[in-house]
């Protein structure tokens, strides 16, 4: 994962290029999801915002989420309910998430040969995807080494 200068100056530059802006408290919540390699919920955000903005509320960490979300700067982990900062923002999808169940490393990969099968089944159906989640759960290479 690139480290936290690289990944702030990757969302800045992804809020220029779409003309959206990047405020401080939408930067200090993906600063806090980018500084954590397994996720963070919205309550532990709050927690962690609150006592820096005593005025956040839960509003305002899920306007903030809905946003980085939108541009492509965090992704959601369905399974945990939780938020991963994105270190690629350029792509709309195709992705995958790998989560390790021990240490709750997350890394994303982009394996599009899945994505085109996906899709060439779905048109198969008639069916447009709008949204993919693919989620692989198990043990990372350092977990598995101990």
């Amino acid at each position: 994962m690139p480290d936290m200068t690289n990944m702030l100056s990757l969302a800045e530059d992804r809020c220029h290029q779409q003309g959206v802006r990047f405020t401080p408290i939408r930067r200090r919540v993906f600063e806090m999801i980018s500084e954590s390699p397994s996720g963070l919920k919205a309550y532990e955000l709050l927690d962690r915002l609150s006592s820096e903005h005593a005025a956040a509320r839960p509003p305002t960490v899920y306007r903030a989420l809905d946003f980085l979300i939108e541009q492509g700067l965090v992704h959601r982990i369905e399974s945990f309910n939780a938020y991963v900062a994105c270190p690629c923002p350029n792509h709309s999808r195709g992705f995958q998430l790998m989560i390790c169940r021990n240490c709750g490393l997350v890394e994303e990969i982009h394996q599009h040969d899945v994505t085109t099968l996906l899709d060439q089944v779905a048109a198969s159906h008639g069916f447009s995807i709008e949204r993919q989640t693919i989620e692989l759960s198990g043990l990372c290479a350092e977990c598995r080494a101990t």
